[in-house]
Order: structure tokens, then C-alpha cells, then sequence
């Protein structure tokens, strides 16, 4: 596995991950309205695993 392909890995997953967390207040399946202090921290997590990602597609095709 390059650090390219395992860039856009953890790019995708990052971006599954927060649309899954956003889709829990689409669905209403929190107690709460809105975005609650667990889904913020799990967003910030997926946002640093997305920039993560970001930052290892330049590196190319050397081995990760």
C-alpha cells in the first residue's frame, strides 16, 4: 500500500464517518436537537483523520 492509497483510505473514511454523524440528527435518533458535545469531538476527529489524509496524498507511491 502506497501513502496515496492510504491517504484516499482515510480520506474516505473520514468522510463516511461524518456523514454517518450527521445523519443521526437527520434521523432524529439522539435525544437531543442538534449537534450535541459528542458529535462535535467525533466530527473534530474526522476532520483531523480527513486533514491526515490530505497531507499523505502528496507523498506518492512510496510505501506507507
Amino acid at each position: 500500500m502506497t501513502k496515496r492509497q492510504l491517504g484516499l483510505a482515510l480520506i474516505a473514511l473520514a468522510l463516511w464517518a461524518g456523514v454517518g454523524i450527521l445523519a443521526v440528527d437527520v434521523l432524529d435518533a439522539g435525544q437531543f436537537q442538534g449537534i450535541g458535545p459528542a458529535q462535535q469531538s467525533a466530527l473534530a476527529v474526522a476532520g483531523g483523520v480527513l486533514l491526515l489524509g490530505v497531507s499523505l496524498l502528496p507523498l506518492g507511491e512510496r510505501p506507507a
